[in-house]
């Protein structure tokens, strides 16, 4: 044969069908053994009443719950110091024991006032710092403490910090 003769035949490309069919197949099985595996047809633990232990891991979710009240404080607008129209909203609640609950909501309007004392006090460059709900968090949570008692309050949760 000659070299004329060997670039005249056409090249045969070589068929895609096996490199698809070998996917399909991949994914189709991988998804069955997913589904086996999952729904517990194989590699599942002999259980002989299912519902039974459902029932009991109920009781068991229930007693990870911490032992917790939250104490909603009434919405605050705060206008800040500079003059304008410029407000803060704020909005927050306590965390407290339970047991303690009763104690905060009698307690609650001291907390509200030294919360009002503190936020009437910051700047307004103080507001536009990006850590500045971090901090005022901190030092809220640290205030409401002072005035209820470390063991009363476990958390300040915010619900709003709105400057406009």
């Amino acid at each position: 044969m000659s070299d004329a003769e060997i670039e005249e035949r056409p090249v045969r490309k070589k068929s895609k069908l096996p490199l698809i069919l070998g996917v399909v197949l991949a994914l189709a099985g991988g998804g069955g053994g997913f589904f086996a595996v999952q729904s517990g047809m194989i590699l599942a633990a002999p259980s002989d009443a299912p519902h039974a232990e459902a029932a009991e891991t109920k009781p068991k979710a229930a007693a990870l719950l911490p032992d917790v009240a939250f104490v909603p404080l009434d919405p605050m607008v705060i206008s800040l110091p500079g003059g304008g129209t410029r407000h803060l909203r704020f909005t927050a609640q306590l965390e407290v024991p339970t047991a303690a609950q009763s104690d905060v909501e009698l307690l609650l309007p001291r907390v509200v006032d030294v919360f009002n004392s503190y936020l009437r006090a910051v700047e307004v460059a103080d507001l536009e710092e990006p850590t500045a709900l971090l901090r005022f968090r901190s030092h809220l949570l640290r205030r409401a403490q002072l005035v209820l008692g470390d063991e009363r309050v476990s958390n300040l949760l915010v619900m709003e910090f709105v400057v406009n």
